[in-house]
């Protein structure tokens, strides 16, 4: 008789962006250093960014990065993006661990720093796993982003002499699960702490001539934002779309999060409520510069009350979303879709004997 042992033969990889070992500025630096030299993440001549990154960047971003990061790192679990994406992969295990017969094998991985892509792809050869999934844990599609994850994933491939089967997510901003993942978490907050005068959805920016080259994302943001919207049944007077974290001087996707802050404070808009569609996980990004820095600009120009809405992290919403979308492309593998009886709207997986 075969055991789960036996038949674990896929893995599940969920793939966020990373963080530093620590928010000390060697180990900022040294992330810094990995991230900013992929070339789909800086999109310039090499040689030029070779000289701006190694004797402008790298000398005065890292001190300035380890202090936003010193504001949300844990003393108990240090990154918080790692902390989330971690207990993102044990949350799926565990449910797929019940609710599936055979044994699929789910861990985090980041792009950059650690745990890397390349020691969790070690580990499925060592479990035996021969099929993997990889799933990017970006919502909305970007070269900048998803795109770097694949790139990884065949570099790793090119080093091995018997590869894995390997399927690729791509995006998953219109998936009606994660569009009423997100509604139920912002109604619950809602009734928890009232409904704001305005819900700015600020997504991470990208530069527009990436845009202007072909890449979707921008296109996939406003779709992201219409839907969640209309789930949220608001007006167009009561949400707004902006995007963040412009790095650089050329211009980015418009508008942007800090100046639509502040001018809601000046227009004299009391509360504003802001949520992070973009991002799976809380991190630096939503942690530090929109519930800290953005609170900052809002209360600065006039408003009154700020409210961030926590991104999805691990909540059981968003782990039943993930499942769906995990049911939708381990089809034909060696697993079969049935009917949970426990609850009528989830699907789960179990072994196809002998397939």
């Amino acid at each position: 008789m075969n055991t789960k042992k036996d038949q674990a033969k896929t893995g599940v990889m969920l793939v966020n962006l990373g963080s530093p070992e620590s928010a000390e500025p060697g180990a900022v630096r040294r992330f810094l250093r990995e991230f900013l030299s992929d070339p789909r993440v800086v999109e310039i001549p090499k040689w030029l960014w070779f000289f701006i990154l190694n004797g402008i960047v790298l000398l005065v971003r890292p001190k300035k990065s380890a202090a936003a990061y010193q504001k949300v790192w844990s003393e108990e679990y240090g990154s918080p993006l790692i902390h989330y994406t971690k207990l993102q992969a044990s949350e799926l295990k565990a449910q797929l661990d019940v609710h599936v017969e055979g044994d699929v094998r789910v861990e985090a991985a980041m792009r950059y720093g650690q745990p890397s892509m390349a020691s969790v792809m070690e580990r499925f050869r060592n479990e035996g796993v021969d099929r993997v999934l990889l799933l990017p844990m970006y919502p909305q599609y970007s070269a900048t982003t998803t795109a770097t994850v694949f790139d990884e994933m065949g570099r790793l491939l090119s080093k091995q002499r018997n590869q894995p089967a390997v399927r690729t997510i791509k995006d998953y901003h219109d998936c009606e699960y994660y569009i009423d993942a997100m509604a139920k978490h912002i109604r619950q907050y809602w009734q928890a702490n009232g409904k704001g005068d305005k819900l700015v959805l600020s997504f991470h920016g990208i530069p527009q001539r990436c845009v202007n080259k072909g890449d979707p994302y921008a296109t996939q943001c406003e779709q992201t934002g219409r839907l969640l919207a209309d789930a949220l049944l608001l007006s167009k007077d009561e949400w707004q779309l902006t995007f963040q974290s412009r790095f650089g001087k050329e211009e980015w996707l418009k508008p942007y999060t800090s100046e639509v802050l502040d001018d809601l404070g000046e227009e004299g808009i009391e509360r504003v409520d802001v949520f992070c569609p973009g991002f799976s996980a809380d991190c630096l990004e939503t942690l530090e510069e929109i519930a800290i820095e953005g609170r900052e600009e809002f209360l600065d120009e006039g408003g009154k009350e700020f409210h961030y809405i926590p991104a999805l992290n691990a909540q059981p919403a968003h782990i039943d979303s993930l499942l769906h979308l995990l049911e939708d492309n381990l089809q034909g593998w060696e697993t079969f879709i049935e009917e949970d009886s426990r609850n009528p709207i989830r699907k789960i997986f179990s072994k196809v004997a002998g397939r």
